[in-house]
């Protein structure tokens, strides 16, 4: 694995922890959205990430670049939020209020892993940075 391909897995985790952040920040912009009867509401996002294989150094054109990318991005699944609110000009007839599938503290959590995962990806760069400055300065004649 040359030098150059450590700054491309990189920035390839750079860009998917970035997209990740992205539909967080929807998510938790859309937490207390609520549905008018009959509509569907807002339901959360989630990004599928896809890891590429570092290969034995053979390189074809069907060989992808080794890193991460992001594949899709998909609604969550889980039941949307239903809360008895019968004044709610949005409650249906029986009086429920039908919101998001947001759980602002689980888009906490995944917001703290991201900013993580971001931040470790940083300090690679940065290591590699000294790294190479290190080996530069060792070919130096004095």
């Amino acid at each position: 694995m040359g030098g150059a391909d450590i700054f491309d897995i990189v920035g390839s985790a750079l860009s998917a922890q970035d997209a990740r952040m992205g539909v967080i920040a929807s998510n938790l912009a859309n937490v207390d959205s609520i549905a008018p009867p009959g509509g569907q509401p807002y339901r959360a996002h989630e990004v599928v990430f896809e890891a590429a294989p570092v290969g034995d150094g053979a390189t074809d054109e069907n060989t992808p670049d080794p890193g991460v990318s992001v594949v899709a991005t998909v609604q969550s699944n889980a039941p949307p939020k239903r809360s008895y609110d019968p004044n709610n000009p949005n409650a249906d007839a029986s009086g429920y209020v039908t919101g998001s599938n947001v759980s602002q503290v689980d888009q906490m959590v995944d917001l703290i892993d991201s900013s993580n995962s971001y931040a470790a990806a940083i300090a690679v760069l940065g290591q590699t940075s000294r790294i190479d400055q290190q080996m530069l300065s060792s070919f130096q004649v004095t």
